[in-house]
């Protein structure tokens, strides 16, 4: 015979609120947008410098110092831009998603403001499940 789990414990109010308690929709979002932005920037460097055919410029040294030159560039093919703009598209998306999601509501509404707020924001962004890849990830795989 099983037992039934337990229900979950009401929040404590007793508790202050924790700006950095980040529901897990929030943290996945911000794990998406790493990912898109990584990837966005990954597909970047496999592109001519130029999206438009440009015929670029000679390297110049005037007084000593050298200013460098562009090679030619072709330009990005019809495939290449449309996958560029995916990318591009999606990441505003759900960085949209991020930047209106109700969790910065409530924090007003707790009173997080300010300077407080926005270091709730930038710790979104190294939350535990937000970061594709993590420092020990890299060691272990070294």
């Amino acid at each position: 015979m099983s037992t039934p789990a337990p229900a979950p414990a009401p929040e404590d109010s007793s508790a202050p609120f924790d700006p950095h308690a980040f529901p897990s929709d929030l943290v996945a979002a911000q794990r998406q947008a790493a990912e898109l932005y990584a990837a966005l920037h990954a597909y970047q460097e496999t592109l001519p410098w130029s999206r438009e055919p440009h015929p670029g410029w000679p390297e110049e040294k005037e007084r000593g110092r050298t200013r460098s030159g562009r090679p030619e560039s072709p330009g990005w093919s019809d495939e290449q831009a449309a996958r560029f703009d995916k990318f591009l598209e999606d990441l505003r998306k759900v960085t949209g998603l991020i930047q209106g999601h109700p969790w910065w509501e409530r924090c007003a509404d707790e009173g997080i403001k300010g300077a407080d707020l926005v270091a709730a924001r930038q710790a979104l962004k190294h939350a535990e499940g937000a970061v594709p890849l993590a420092r020990e990830d890299v060691d272990t795989a070294a």
